[in-house]
């Protein structure tokens, strides 16, 4: 007896076969999964999840998967089994994601979409959004595209002078400054030639467009500031300028408010931002450089007293997720426009703008930036306000300076997570970081050596934990410190105590709780639902996780 699938969802879908299914049907459904995640269609299956069986017709599952790879282009793979449930057969087609745009051989592209009542449907994939699902893929660069019924003249001088200080300021690549101005357009891709006439691209009319043309011919680059005080909208202002004086007018109104207290580490003062400065900028350029230009909507930064949202429209490409963050490759959406913000100093060059996020909370022992609410069609970063560990911020700079050398990204992720006296394995270290045990293991044997932090054995298991008196906890915090964790079962046992002892548990609960982030605390309630042990309940800031019995 097998067990199906309850619902359907954007990756599941169910099929009656009862009259039979026609073959038309069939290829609509294959096209929308390959156009989309992917995913498993039922046959003999009704809309409500009853199972009625499986027509005679479409018992030969190897005429079936060639019949669907003959019907659509390029050929889609499927693979057919045959499953029993009280004999009553269905036939389950499994789907890839397909890395390309799939058609039927009669030309009709389909995708999948969620309805406002989270059921899904099939949808016309238009024209106008193939450019969205290629650059989700990396198969196109928008951003290199030559715009028509432009010239050069359509390009700002004002903004390409910007351009040049900001290569000063920012040490960009100093040959650039020794080009006149069409030689420079031509070495960042700001034009392209298209028959004798230099032309603008997407690029340099986002960088140095003249305002008026650039509301023309990209409405889609407009951005967006909030700054909220005491719950009241001080600033709101929507605006349409060249990336770079958006970024520059951003920027100056995040220093303004940003302020920055210090400490006392041996003979120096040391400053303590309440935001780390080059964090904010790289998140800035990032939301910039990565955002899909096709899709309407607009950068958005939003200031609050408790932290800084910055979005964009554009989910993840191709292989990236928010919790795979620190590891995945560096690529992005609109590779030539990212090029160019490196080239000129205002991106990091190594396209390790991430890590760049991530540190200027580390190195402050604050709360790590969080992108778990980003969705697929919109990339969410939201940076907390939280106090400094002035304790660990004396360690990180005495041993700095012992050791002649910053600490890496890596270095930085595990001692945050081992302060609090937690004892952790290499194993659980790699769940809360996302980063590879492969990669952890070297970090992890580096810090050891250099005597940050200690080993001990336990039954068959290496723990990790701060050496000696390497960290002290805050006195001020000593009242939050709970037990040391040492495995899933105590992290899961705490969590479920707290949710039946309240009739419910939030992230912001579990990331008080545990003194983890919140991106570490979904995760962690997320696994306890996917166990059945949780059901998530309301959206947004509104939701919290019940017990299921």
């Amino acid at each position: 007896m097998c067990t199906f699938p309850n619902t359907e969802t954007l990756t599941i879908e169910f099929k009656s076969d009862k009259k039979p299914l026609t073959d038309n049907d069939i290829i609509d459904a294959v096209v929308a999964f390959a156009n989309t995640e992917g995913g498993d269609l039922y046959l003999g299956i009704e809309d409500d999840g009853t199972v009625t069986g499986l027509h005679p017709s479409h018992q030969d599952i190897t005429r079936l998967t060639a019949f669907i790879a003959n019907k659509t282009v390029p050929p889609v793979s499927t693979r057919a089994t045959i499953l029993t449930d009280k004999n009553l057969q269905v036939l389950k087609i499994s789907v890839p994601k397909y890395t390309s745009i799939v058609a039927s051989s009669t030309g009709k592209i389909q995708r999948r979409r969620l309805k406002a009542d989270h059921t899904p449907e099939n949808v016309p994939l238009y024209p106008y959004e193939i450019p969205h699902r290629l650059s989700s893929l990396s198969l196109l660069d928008f951003s290199a595209q030559t715009l028509p019924d432009t010239t050069r003249h359509d390009l700002d001088a004002t903004e390409r002078e910007r351009l040049r200080n900001i290569i000063r300021t920012y040490h960009g690549e100093p040959t650039l400054l020794e080009l006149d101005d069409l030689e420079l357009d031509k070495a960042l891709r700001l034009v392209a030639k298209v028959g004798e006439d230099y032309v603008p691209t997407v690029t340099g009319m986002l960088l140095i467009g003249r305002q008026e043309r650039l509301q023309e011919l990209i409405p889609t680059a407009e951005s967006s500031l909030q700054i909220m005080d005491n719950g009241q909208l001080r600033i709101n202002e929507t605006y349409t300028l060249p990336l770079l004086a958006s970024i520059e007018k951003i920027n100056n109104y995040f220093t303004t408010i940003n302020q920055e207290d210090e400490m006392d580490i041996g003979m120096f003062r040391v400053p303590i931002p309440h935001y780390a400065p080059q964090a904010f900028r790289e998140a800035l350029i990032n939301a910039y450089s990565h955002r899909d230009y096709s899709l309407l909507g607009r950068v958005r930064v939003l200031i609050e007293r408790e932290g800084i949202t910055i979005s964009n429209p554009g989910g993840f490409i191709q292989g990236v997720s928010y919790d795979k963050l620190l590891d995945a490759e560096p690529h992005g959406r609109n590779p030539v426009l990212a090029d160019c913000l490196k080239r000129i100093g205002l991106a990091e060059r190594s396209g390790r703008g991430i890590d760049r996020i991530y540190a200027g909370s580390l190195r402050y022992g604050k709360m790590l930036p969080d992108y778990s609410n980003s969705t697929t069609d919109n990339v969410r970063l939201y940076i907390p306000a939280s106090r400094p560990d002035k304790n660990f911020i004396r360690l990180l700079t005495k041993k700095q300076e012992q050791l002649h050398r910053d600490f890496t990204i890596y270095e930085l992720m595990v001692l945050s997570q081992l302060k609090g006296n937690k004892l952790l394995t290499c194993q659980e270290l790699s769940a809360h970081t996302g980063i590879p045990t492969y990669k952890l293991e070297s970090t992890l044997e580096t810090l050891t050596a250099e005597k940050m932090i200690k080993t001990s054995q336990r039954r068959k298991d290496i723990y990790y934990t701060f050496s000696g008196q390497s960290y002290k906890v805050p006195t001020c915090e000593n009242h939050l410190v709970k037990e040391p964790i040492t495995d899933y079962a105590d992290y899961n046992q705490q969590i479920m105590k707290l949710a039946n002892k309240k009739g419910n548990v939030s992230r912001a609960d579990v990331t008080a709780l545990l003194h983890v982030s919140p991106a570490q605390a979904y995760r962690l309630l997320n696994r306890l639902k996917e166990n059945g042990l949780l059901v998530l309940e309301g959206k947004g800031k509104f939701s919290h996780y019940k017990p299921t019995r």
